[in-house]
């Protein structure tokens, strides 16, 4: 899909409103992207295999320039908004490729721009192979949590995430799970993340990552849209990606054990009772996540990807623009207006408030931009009904007294 040239960088995106909010908010989480290459080649990745094919031009390791350059943006933001507390996120590619030195002096800059009273909550994600003892005493040293990808049980896992010569990366994944959660470094584990393939059964693959006793875990709905379905969403008709989670949420709301947290079940569950979300994955919590690139341009959330080429550019970058002049771009507006924000069929919807219309980069139809429902439209209204019926039921009883 190739990038619309009447379209710049500085425009709304596609499909968006005209009508956006005169006044931004403060960006909270900040993924900074340390190293833009991987030492795995998953088949499903957003980043190298979808439609934005950007991290081709960019440098392969985020420079010291660069590092002081961000973490004084984002100090400068943080005061500037008086944010009790920000989210750094070391990303890639693979974050561990840029090295413990590396690492290191990314975390001393960031604690000497980012002061007291905003507390500084550093963490990155990483794909496990390179956890090793050494590593994981610098992260701690550095007091940088760490969350790790992997797809379930060996041969689940190894059908997409291998190297690059084909083989499977479990063994070296689950090695570096073990490092995490051993008794050094185990304050270190924030948790595991996988993304849903229907290919895997939903039990073993919970059972799997259950097994390694994570504080809290991810299931992602893989990153696709209207003109590129994702894996297994062939209609409206059909729900295999609520089938699916269900499963999974049965088996976990049911359990007399206590469970890792499971986000999207939390948040769904949250909702529900009229709290709010954590996110935009679901609900209708505004955008606060902005990333910074390997050569300083300021992107927004990079899941934007898997849409087209360009979709999450702004075109501003750290040496020349701080956060607030992001946080005004039409674009990130437009993912802050909430229900405003919401597609016509959406805010007609009797779920729009818990749904949310999904995740923004899951809207998007070459025709009509992000003006749609999800992709998942029919998947999310189908899980969120099931919890809400285990969750009422539950609730019926406790007032019954039985």
């Amino acid at each position: 899909m190739s990038t619309d040239p009447t379209r710049t960088s500085h425009s709304p995106p596609r499909g968006a409103s005209p009508t956006v909010p005169t006044t931004s908010m403060a960006f909270t989480e900040f993924i900074v992207k340390v190293h833009s290459r991987c030492n795995l080649a998953c088949t499903y990745c957003y980043v190298y295999e979808m439609a934005d094919q950007s991290w081709k031009a960019k440098p392969t390791r985020i420079s010291d320039s660069i590092v002081r350059r961000s973490a004084s943006r984002i100090g400068e933001h943080a005061a500037a908004h008086q944010l009790p507390a920000v989210r750094v996120v070391l990303h890639g590619g693979e974050p561990l490729l840029v090295g413990a030195t590396h690492l290191a002096f990314i975390a001393e800059q960031l604690r000497e721009q980012v002061k007291p009273p905003t507390t500084l909550l550093i963490s990155l994600q990483t794909n496990g192979v390179l956890l090793t003892p050494g590593l994981l005493d610098v992260l701690s040293a550095q007091q940088i949590g760490v969350s790790v990808s992997i797809d379930g049980a060996a041969a689940d896992h190894d059908r997409y995430r291998r190297y690059r010569d084909g083989r499977g990366s479990y063994q070296a994944v689950t090695a570096g799970i073990d490092q995490l959660r051993s008794s050094p470094y185990r304050h270190l584990y924030r948790g595991l993340l996988s993304t849903i393939n229907l290919r895997n059964d939903p039990i073993r693959t919970y059972e799997a990552l259950s097994a390694f006793h994570p504080p809290r875990m991810d299931f992602l709905l893989p990153h696709g849209n209207w003109s590129e379905p994702p894996p297994g969403r062939p209609d409206d008709a059909t729900t295999p990606y609520a089938d699916w989670l269900c499963t999974i949420f049965d088996r976990w709301y049911d359990s007399p054990e206590p469970q890792p947290e499971i986000r999207i079940f939390a948040e769904i569950i949250q909702l529900l009772l009229g709290g709010s979300s954590h996110g935009e994955m679901i609900g209708l919590s505004p955008a606060t996540v902005v990333v910074v690139e390997t050569d300083g341009t300021i992107e927004q959330v990079d899941a934007l990807k898997s849409a087209y080429e360009g979709a999450p550019g702004t075109g501003y970058n750290v040496e020349h623009n701080d956060f607030d002049e992001v946080a005004r771009h039409p674009a990130i507006r437009a993912r802050q207006r909430g229900f405003d924000g919401l597609s016509d069929l959406c805010q007609q919807c009797r779920l729009s408030r818990v749904c949310g219309g999904g995740y923004y980069p899951h809207r998007y139809r070459e025709a009509t931009g992000f003006a749609n429902p999800s992709v998942y439209c029919a998947d999310l209204q189908a899980l969120i009904d099931h919890v809400r019926s285990r969750v009422a039921t539950d609730l019926s009883r406790l007032r019954g007294g039985t």
